[in-house]
């Protein structure tokens, strides 16, 4: 990714469409794309197989970030404060592997800012921390309908419930790190 400074970081926190809304705000990000990893069925999976909970992919999003506006360490803490990483295989509503809170480390460095992370922001919660953090394998991007999901559907009935008060929180913890909001 070497131009401008630019990295990825590959993240899972439940449903992907949240996850996504919530990074997009984030000054320095500049893209993002919801996919699956972590799965051992062979081949590029569909969102109903990933849904089924058996290809063992989790709904995450790969984000591409200018390091020279956002840490990967910030963008982690935003992250990790932005769903509830002290709950197995379930964030809210939705139940399964498939929304398990994971961090898919790129090289050795992430994989070691990630541990620190998890463990700088253990004192946040009540309950451990179950987010995973494991080596990045295949990522398949999803279906086309799933990018861009929240800014596309925001007033459908998902999106209100479960996204919109996501996005107040974020605004509330991490202000000073987001986009002015002309680019949400």
């Amino acid at each position: 990714m070497g131009n401008k400074g630019l990295k990825l970081a590959t993240v899972g926190g439940g449903c992907f469409w949240c996850v996504e809304a919530v990074l997009q705000r984030v000054n320095g990000v500049e893209k993002i794309v919801s996919g699956y990893t972590g799965g051992t069925a062979p081949g590029k999976p569909t969102y109903r197989e990933v849904c089924s909970g058996l290809t063992g992919h989790a709904e995450v999003v790969q984000v591409t970030f200018d390091e020279n506006l956002i840490s990967y360490k910030d963008l982690l803490e935003i992250f990790m404060t932005s769903h509830d990483p002290t709950t197995l295989n379930r964030q809210g509503g939705d139940v399964g592997t498939q929304y398990r809170s994971v961090i898919y480390y790129h090289d050795e460095n992430q994989k070691e800012t990630a541990e620190q992370v998890k463990k700088e922001i253990a004192s946040y919660y009540e309950d451990p921390i179950v987010t995973e953090i494991s080596a990045l394998g295949t990522f398949y991007e999803a279906e086309d309908y799933h990018q861009d999901y929240y800014n596309n559907n925001s007033s459908q009935g998902y999106c209100s419930a479960v996204i919109t008060p996501k996005l107040s929180k974020l605004r509330k913890m991490h202000a000073e790190k987001l986009k002015p909001l002309s680019t949400n």
